[in-house]
């Protein structure tokens, strides 16, 4: 409970803004608060009343508002040093006057602690004492935990639109020097417009999330349009580094649960938070939000402790291999290290975890691929390319955990832009890291008729259409076949399944030609269980189909989901049926057909029936 008399009765602590600013020592290192509870009094009391400051160094991550300290002119006064590079302090990075610290946002809290980082002054902004007088650092605990607990002289604006949040976010008055009161509203970090781009993006991302995991979620338009397309999960829990409204909508929707969380279950807990004036609202005194520190919340080992974690982070540009920019720019410092290193790891080492990195697949208006050969000089690696697990873009997901440069680049060069996927592939030749006689993929990946199935007897199975990179596992899956089973599919005695007419399999234009796979849900990429293709006779708009299934997994069901799926697929393309040959003694498939509820005409000549199967014409 907020006192109402707090003024009063901390009365020896209570100063106007010139005397809070006059009591900063000239040659200091100085704190801002975080995010939306940036101290902008304090902020623009700096540099309006604080002249005898000089060589003053200033640090904070990304803050929200102006950064009067970093304009021309006051380089005597203050140096910045940048956390993490926000749109407030970029110029004065690239300009020279400002500075940039790579670190990982987990490991900073430590850094003050052991006052490597030596903190001298802490400006924040809290919310007004409670009875017991205590504060709470309201929306950014974050590295800001560390700095009041260790540095020599602590300030604070109290504002009474400030949140009181709960968890580790609390601080006795006790501890700080100085209070300044103040009331102005936070400022706001509105939602993203979306676009088509980001949309496809956000439900891509989506479609990784399974029921009952706990998500990291994060700012920009790719997290909220994830947000939007989470509306039909259900049990999710949040362990993230910050959130934005989008946590809340799904809240209050009842999709966020935390009931399935393996640590601190029930909890959405977050090191701080930006957005509408309303999500600081709903944070005020709510028991389902814990604010924790950093070291805390980025913390690899304790992201792992969570079963079924699903890391989302995005990215500048990816290269070939997988490695990830994500803090520089055409050369030029953009951002910072941040979280994406401790969640992606964390991720990973989580119990059916996911670490995902999404970006669009183009820049500078669709002139520039996102996906490069290799980054340009002064590109900085954030993630390595043996921490990468999901690459996302608005043309697909690139699976590549577990896969050498061959795939990874073949994965990749999928999901570019396709303006950009033959220069690309010419790259990848270029540096030996594909097929000398690799083909570029013919379409762009239909991941709309992607879906989750199950057979007859129970088991879950994902039937998706193929892309190039299915190459190795549809080999595989041959390779693996009876040879009754190869036979039946291909009607010649085969002992090899060469690159050359594999890629021509699954290199598909998903019109003329189109092809589906059966793999497990979670091994969405690995283990083929059966496959069918077709090819479209453009006169007669008639498709030639045929099946295979690994004989492990005939008699189960595959063969009658595939021509179910694939008819409806042919269907929406317009095309009137299929014809195929079957061998006189393959009654599995002949069954297949008969059962289908296509109309079917067959004719046997040497052994091998030829099959008709003509779809029935809507009733409209």
């Amino acid at each position: 409970m907020i006192a109402d008399n707090w003024q009063a009765v901390h009365a020896d602590k209570v100063v106007d803004l010139a005397t809070a600013i006059r009591a900063v020592p000239p040659g200091r290192r100085i704190l801002l608060g975080s995010g939306a509870a940036v101290p902008n009094r304090l902020v623009e009391g700096l540099v309006e009343v604080g002249t005898h400051l000089a060589d003053n160094e200033l640090v904070h991550l990304m803050t929200l508002g102006p950064a009067p300290y970093a304009r021309p002119g006051l380089e005597r006064r203050f140096r910045h040093t940048a956390f993490f590079i926000g749109p407030n302090v970029r110029n004065a990075v690239h300009e020279g006057r400002a500075d940039f610290m790579p670190v990982f946002l987990s490991e900073l809290p430590a850094l003050i602690r052991t006052r490597r980082l030596h903190i001298d002054v802490a400006l924040v902004q809290v919310c007004p004492p409670d009875e017991h007088g205590y504060v709470s650092l309201g929306v950014s605990v974050d590295i800001v935990r560390a700095a009041v607990e260790t540095a020599d002289l602590v300030i604070a604006e109290v504002n009474p639109n400030m949140p009181r949040t709960l968890g580790d976010s609390f601080l006795h008055v006790d501890g700080i020097r100085y209070l300044v009161p103040v009331d102005y509203p936070l400022p706001e970090l509105l939602p993203h417009e979306q676009d088509p781009v980001t949309t496809e993006i956000g439900r891509l991302v989506a479609s990784l999330v399974p029921d009952g995991a706990t998500i990291q979620a994060g700012i920009g338009k790719i997290p909220d349009a994830a947000c939007r397309f989470l509306g039909g999960h259900s049990d999710l829990g949040v362990h993230t580094e910050m959130f934005s409204d989008g946590i809340k909508h799904l809240y209050e929707a009842g999709v966020i649960t935390g009931r399935r969380k393996s640590l601190l279950p029930g909890k959405i807990v977050t090191s701080f938070l930006m957005g509408t004036r309303e999500l600081y609202r709903w944070a005020n005194d709510n028991p389902a939000i814990e604010m924790r520190p950093s070291n805390f919340t980025n913390d690899p080992l304790t992201i792992a402790r969570h079963d079924l974690f699903v890391a989302v982070n995005s990215a500048l540009a990816v290269d070939l291999t997988g490695q990830v920019a994500a803090d520089t720019l055409m050369g030029r410092f953009f951002s910072g290290i941040g979280g994406q290193v401790d969640f992606i790891r964390g991720a990973a080492r989580s119990a059916g975890g996911k670490a995902i990195v999404a970006l669009p697949s183009t820049a500078k208006g669709g002139t520039v691929s996102r996906i490069q050969p290799a980054f340009e000089e002064g590109a900085g690696v954030v993630t390595s390319r043996g921490d990468v697990h999901f690459v996302v873009t608005e043309y697909g997901i690139a699976h590549l955990w577990g896969k050498n440069i061959r795939q990874r680049a073949m994965e990749l060069i999928e999901i570019a832009h396709p303006d950009f996927r033959s220069e690309l592939l010419d790259a990848a030749k270029e540096r030996r890291y594909v097929f000398p006689d690799q083909v570029v993929p013919r379409g762009s990946y239909p991941w709309t008729e992607e879906s989750t199935e199950t057979l007859p007897g129970g088991e879950r199975v994902l039937v998706r259409p193929a892309r190039l990179s299915d190459e190795g596992a549809l080999q595989d899956l041959l390779y693996r076949l009876s040879d009754e089973s190869v036979y039946r599919r291909f009607l010649s005695h085969k002992k090899t399944h060469p690159h050359k007419e594999l890629q021509q399999l699954v290199n598909l234009d998903y019109e003329n030609n189109m092809a589906l796979v059966v793999t497990r849900p979670e091994d969405p990429g690995e283990e083929i269980l059966g496959t069918a293709r077709y090819d479209v006779n453009g006169a007669t708009m008639v498709a030639d189909i045929a099946f295979v299934v690994r004989d492990d997994w005939q008699g189960r069901g595959i063969g009658r989901l595939l021509l179910r799926k694939l008819s409806a697929v042919a269907r929406e393309r317009g095309l009137r049926g299929f014809t195929a040959d079957v061998l006189v003694h393959n009654k599995p498939m002949l069954e297949v057909f008969h059962e289908s509820g296509l109309k079917v005409r067959s004719r046997v000549d040497h052994g091998v029936y030829h099959i008709e199967a003509k779809f029935p014409r809507e009733v409209s």
